[in-house]
């Protein structure tokens, strides 16, 4: 293979004894290189023997092995030539689309992040130069499509697809070409062509691949991460790095589970006594000023903002004032007999003051989020506080229902009808795709309750439960959150009681990288044929035990093997992503992202050693 930087015209012989000779002043200290062996990038000392030119690791991770080091691995055609360029970062410019136009200054926006990070990785490890370097080349970033007239609105049927070719021309300006039929392909695009451009610390210098092609497109078009907000508040800052990692990774849905029994922070404008009385502190809410900057800096990175507003379960907090028994068995005690953790609380599905909340709280979130996804919640409804509520239980008799089981399961299907007609309503009138998770509604007995038309159901029981091949069944689009590979608060200490966590132990990525949505339903005897019910996977963070203070490590770069699963379905296992993974943990950290450490960084350096 051969890395020769553009331009270099020197002998292998006269370079490598330049290079020795002035390495104290054009280069770092290290007197160590890498070559490309067997798709793993071999360290070896520079030497006068040394043949071809020196590499740094970035440099030849930019070629060496399996999609080199781009994360997550392109689904496309791919040719990675053998050769870099010098960059100057400081003449990043770009063309085509009008400045005027939405997409315009979106992607304006997107070139900034993209020229100030390089800047940024250059600054924060360039040497003290004792002579002057030779300039780097200037990049055009040149962006093809007819994008001025396009609503830039994230939906399940947009293309995210894009293409990518960087060339150098004979003056030695760079070219980037990156083409895709919406904003968020193009975006994509400049996402991976960030990828291509390292630090070289042989050299102290930019470089950028060029003769590249690559050709992309997700296999699935929603790829989540759910953060809880409400059981611990996470401040705005760890909230912006969440998303800024997750379009790192090509993900594209920040669930937000923003309220719950232990509070209820988001800042109603139609009741804000709602925050008022559930807030944890006054400074600890999300007012419609901090919603704006969140789903703005999700619209940048080509990531959808998607509210939860959890019902007729996980309530409490937040709802004292409402009055008319909106609530029940609101910190109801022995609490293992009303809940599953406490605080219980429910809302009572006879109390018409509920309704009157619920439209409020959704016409304010359609508002605030735009959202073109809803998510109702719908999970862990405890029958037995309803059950052991009189005037719920007289409200039933009243009408003639007995207090069966299955009438409480009536009960919630009246309370769910309802629920969607108030959000219905405060979207103008227009239906929204509605989210619920797995639960009493999606058994057997009962899954004739929900509209296949209405519902998409997301899967938080195992990978192997028996409801999800009901569900493919009935002709249900589902989200894959499957607790035994994607629930990334499991395998610490229990917060009640003792031990472990209830869904211990530890995913590691290895785990989360192998959890295929395609292979969990081929199992229930669903093939190819079905794959258009599967939109995809969404990792969570429940935040008993964790906020602001260890939000990244708990979600990076875990969620990043979710993200290569998604984006590219490989039919390969973790172990042929390994090397990549290890360089995409460094990406996210160098960006400020405080993702956890996966392997001694001797591993990292030494490809192929650390094996079982």
């Amino acid at each position: 293979m051969r890395f020769f930087t553009h331009g270099a015209r020197l002998s292998l012989r006269l370079l490598l004894l330049l290079l020795l000779l002035l390495l104290p002043t054009t280069c770092s200290a290290s007197p160590w290189h890498f070559y490309c062996e067997g798709g793993h990038c071999k360290k070896a000392e520079i030497t006068a023997n040394t043949t071809g030119e020196p590499l740094a690791l970035g440099v030849c991770q930019l070629f060496c092995g399996e999609s080199a080091g781009i994360w997550p691995r392109p689904t496309g055609h791919m040719s990675l030539g053998n050769f870099v360029a010098r960059l100057d970062a400081s003449r990043i410019d770009w063309q085509g689309v009008d400045l005027r136009s939405d997409v315009g200054q979106l992607l304006q926006a997107n070139v900034d992040r993209l020229k100030r990070n390089a800047l940024r990785a250059a600054s924060a490890r360039q040497q003290q130069r004792q002579q002057k370097k030779e300039p780097g080349y200037p990049l055009l970033i040149s962006v093809k499509g007819d994008f001025d007239r396009e609503k830039v609105k994230l939906t399940l049927d947009t293309s995210e697809a894009y293409t990518l070719s960087v060339r150098q021309e004979d003056t030695g300006r760079l070219v980037a070409e990156i083409g895709g039929e919406s904003y968020f392909g193009v975006r994509h695009g400049l996402e991976t062509l960030s990828q291509l451009i390292v630090y070289d610390d042989l050299y102290d210098e930019l470089k950028i691949a060029r003769d590249v092609y690559i050709g992309d497109a997700p296999a699935f078009p929603y790829r989540g991460i759910l953060l809880d907000t409400a059981r611990n508040f996470m401040d705005k800052p760890a909230i912006l790095r969440t998303i800024e990692a997750m379009a790192m990774s090509k993900l594209n849905t920040f669930h937000w589970h923003i309220s719950d029994s232990h509070s209820f922070p988001y800042v109603s404008r139609s009741w804000p006594k709602l925050s008022r009385y559930g807030s944890y502190t006054p400074d600890k809410v999300y007012t419609a000023q901090d919603v704006a900057e969140i789903v703005r800096f999700g619209l940048l990175r080509g990531v959808r903002v998607l509210p939860e507003l959890d019902a007729p379960a996980h309530v409490g907090e937040g709802w004292q004032w409402v009055g008319d028994n909106a609530t029940v068995c609101f910190k109801a005690e022995p609490w293992q007999r009303y809940c599953v953790e406490p605080p219980c609380g429910q809302l009572n599905p006879t109390s018409e003051r509920v309704y009157e909340i619920l439209e409020g709280v959704y016409a304010d979130m359609v508002r605030d989020f735009e959202p073109d996804l809803f998510h109702m919640g719908g999970d862990e409804v405890n029958i037995n506080c309803w059950n052991s509520t009189p005037i719920i239980r007289d409200w039933m008799l009243e009408r003639g229902w007995d207090l069966s089981e299955s009438s409480f399961y009536r009960l919630w299907e009246h309370f769910q009808a309802k629920a969607y007609d108030k959000l219905t309503k405060a979207n103008a009138g227009r239906e929204l795709p509605a989210i619920l998770w797995t639960s009493g509604l999606t058994n057997e007995e009962n899954l004739k309750l929900l509209d296949p038309s209405k519902y998409i159901v997301q899967i938080w029981t195992t990978g192997s439960d028996a409801t999800i091949g009901r569900l493919i069944r009935n002709k249900f689009r589902v989200i894959f959150s499957n607790y035994d590979a994607l629930y990334l608060d499991c395998g610490f200490g229990a917060w009640v009681g003792e031990g472990n966590n209830w869904c211990s132990p530890y995913k590691g990525w290895q785990k989360v990288y192998d959890n295929s949505p395609m292979k969990i339903i081929e199992k229930q005897g669903f093939g190819e044929a079905f794959k258009s019910l599967v939109l995809g996977a969404e990792a969570t963070l429940w935040s008993e035990q964790v906020d602001s203070t260890s939000v990244d490590s708990r979600l990076w770069p875990r969620s990043a093997a979710m993200a290569e699963r998604l984006w590219t379905n490989p039919d390969s296992t973790w172990i042929h992503a390994e090397q990549r993974m290890l360089r995409h943990r460094e990406r996210l950290v160098q960006r400020g992202i405080l993702a956890d450490s996966l392997e001694p960084e001797w591993c990292l350096q030494n490809q192929g050693a650390c094996y079982l």
